[in-house]
C-alpha cells in the first residue's frame, strides 16, 4: 500500500484510468457456493465467503485490544517455527499457530506507526515506519511537523515471545515503506534494505530525486550497534520524482531477495528492476523495464524457484480503489510475468488478473503474496484486498491460470461507501496458507489440491515473503 497521504488521490485516478481497457476475463474453478446478493456486512463470518472447492478458511484470530480502533490496519507477516508475526498500524501480534486451525494470540504490542512492515530472523524482529512521529519510542504520537518527525526503522528482541523488547531505532531518510532482510555472506550480519519514497520538495530531510535505498547493517550478537552502512542510488537518469516521463523513477516500493542467487528484484513505483547483489552492501542494477501501458505502480516481486522467472505486480489505485473491474481489464492492476534470460535480461511474458469481478465498493488489486515449495512448478499465492486470496500456477508463463481462492463478501452494501479491508498479505507456510485482513485479523485458509499438495512435505523454520530460499526441486 502507497502511503496513506497518497490514497485519496491515488483512488480517485483509477476511475479515470480504469476507463481505458476492458475485455473479458477467464473463468474461475469451480466454487462451493453462488455469489451472494446483498452483501453482508463487516461481522460477517468465514462461511460467507465465496471459495472454490479447494480452499476454505479453517481459523480466524480477530483484532483486538489494543488493535480495535480505526487506525488499528492490519499489514505483513512473517514467520519463525511455530509463531506467525503480524505487523499492525498500531504495533504487532505474536500468534502461536502450533496446531494452524486453533492459532492463539502470545501478545499484542502497541507500537504504533505506519505501516509497521515486519521481518524477523533469529531472536530479532525489524519494523518499517513510514510516518513521521513525534519520537521514535512506542509511545510516540503522529508528528505534527511532517518535516521534523522521526520515521525508519525499530528493532525488537523477540528471544522472550510473551514479552518482546525494543532494542534499537534508526532514522532513514524518506522514512522506510518497506524494508527486505537481506543475510550477510558473513553468518554474523543480516542486512535491511530499506525502500521509502513519497519524497517532497519542501523537505529538509527527504528531498526530490529520492532514487537510493537505505542499507542497515545489523550484528546478529550486537543488534544495538546496527547501524546505515550505504545510500546507494540506484537509479541516475535526474528525474524529479512526480516526473512522469517514461523511464523516470520514484524510488522504491519493495524488493525482494534470493540470496542463494545474488539477485533482488526491486518492484520501484515506475518501473521493475533486476540486481546483483553479490556485494550486498553495493547492490549493482543489472536492467530496468518500464511498461506505462499496464503498470501505474510496480508494487511487489517474487521469483520462481530456479530464478528463471520473476512475478511483478501493479498496486493500481495504491490499494484502495476498486481495480478489480471489466473497465479496467485482466492487464491493469495484475501480475506481469517476466523471463529471466541466461544472460540476466527481463523479457515479458503473460498477465495474471483474478477472474472475479469485485463491486465498486471493494478496494482490490495485485498485493503481496509468495511461492509455494511445489517441485518443478511454479505456483504462488496472493493477497488482492478485498478480492481475497488466490492461488495462481505461473508455470506456463505466458498462460497463468487459478487453481483455488477464497474471496470474502464486501465490507460495504452496495448503497454504501467504499471501506478499506481485505487480505493485505497472504502466503503458504508448512502446509497452510495464512493473510493479514486489514479489519478481521488472520485468517487461516487449508488448501487441498493435487497441484499443490506436493509442498505439504517442505517444512521450513523461518519465513520472510521478501527473502527467498530455495526448495528442493
Amino acid at each position: 500500500m502507497r502511503r496513506i497521504g497518497a490514497m485519496a488521490s491515488a483512488a480517485g485516478a483509477v476511475l479515470l484510468l480504469g476507463a481505458c481497457s476492458g475485455g473479458p476475463q477467464p473463468s474461475a474453478p469451480a466454487a462451493s457456493r453462488e455469489s451472494p446478493g446483498a452483501p453482508p456486512s463487516a461481522s460477517a463470518s468465514a462461511s460467507d465467503a465465496r471459495h472454490s472447492a479447494n480452499a476454505r478458511i479453517v481459523a480466524n484470530v480477530p483484532l483486538s485490544a489494543p488493535f480495535d480502533g480505526e487506525e488499528a490496519i492490519g499489514t505483513d507477516l512473517a514467520f519463525q517455527g511455530n509463531y506467525a508475526f503480524v505487523g499492525n498500524y498500531e504495533g504487532f501480534t505474536i500468534h502461536d499457530i502450533s496446531d494452524p486451525a486453533k492459532p492463539k494470540v502470545v501478545t499484542r504490542v502497541a507500537c504504533p506507526g505506519g505501516q509497521n512492515d515486519i521481518s524477523v530472523t533469529g531472536n530479532l524482529l525489524f519494523l518499517s515506519v513510514d510516518d513521521p512521529r513525534d519520537g521514535d519510542t512506542c509511545d510516540s504520537s503522529g508528528s505534527p511537523d511532517p518535516d521534523g518527525g522521526w520515521e525508519g526503522i525499530r528493532i525488537f528482541d523477540i528471544s522472550d515471545k510473551t514479552h518482546p523488547r525494543y532494542l534499537k531505532s534508526l532514522a532513514t531518510a524518506c522514512g522506510s515503506h518497506t524494508h527486505t532482510l537481506v543475510p550477510g555472506k558473513d553468518p554474523g550480519k543480516v542486512y535491511l534494505y530499506v525502500s521509502s519514497f513519497g519524497p517532497d520538495a519542501g523537505s529538509t530531510t527527504c528531498k526530490p530525486p529520492h532514487d537510493s535505498i537505505a542499507i542497515v547493517e545489523v550484528p546478529v550478537g550486537s543488534p544495538a550497534q546496527a547501524k546505515i552502512v550505504a545510500q546507494p542510488v540506484l537509479f541516475h537518469d535526474g528525474a524529479a520524482d512526480d516526473d512522469t516521463t517514461p523511464g523516470a523513477t520514484s524510488g522504491c516500493h519493495d524488493i525482494t531477495v534470493y540470496p542463494e542467487k545474488d539477485l533482488a528484484a526491486g518492484a520501484c513505483l515506475g518501473n521493475g528492476i533486476l540486481m546483483d547483489i553479490s556485494d550486498r552492501v553495493n547492490p549493482k542494477v543489472l536492467q530496468e523495464v518500464t511498461d506505462t501501458e499496464n503498470f501505474s505502480i510496480w508494487h511487489s516481486a517474487t521469483f520462481s524457484n530456479d530464478a528463471s522467472r520473476v512475478v511483478f505486480s501493479d498496486e493500481l489505485g495504491g490499494g484502495v480503489a476498486p481495480a478489480c473491474d471489466a473497465k479496467t481489464g485482466p492487464t491493469r492492476g495484475a501480475d506481469a510475468v517476466y523471463d529471466i534470460t541466461a544472460d540476466r535480461k527481463l523479457e515479458r511474458r503473460g498477465f495474471f488478473k483474478i477472474p472475479r469481478y469485485q463491486t465498486e465498493t471493494e478496494n482490490c488489486v495485485a498485493h503481496n503474496g509468495s511461492l509455494l515449495p511445489v517441485p518443478g512448478k511454479t505456483i504462488m499465492v496472493q493477497a488482492w484486498y478485498q478480492g481475497g486470496v488466490s492461488v495462481i500456477d505461473f508455470t506456463d508463463a505466458d498462460h497463468p491460470k487459478e487453481i483455488a481462492y477464497v474471496d470474502p463478501a464486501p465490507l460495504s452494501g452496495p448503497e454504501e461507501q467504499p471501506r478499506l479491508g481485505g487480505s493485505w498479505s497472504a502466503y503458504y507456510y508448512n502446509g497452510y496458507i495464512y493473510s493479514s485482513d486489514i479489519t478481521k485479523g488472520l485468517d487461516v485458509i487449508a488448501i487441498d489440491d493435487p497441484l499443490t499438495d506436493p509442498a505439504k512435505k517442505v517444512k521450513v523454520t523461518e519465513l520472510n515473503a521478501q527473502t527467498q530460499v530455495s526448495y528442493p526441486e
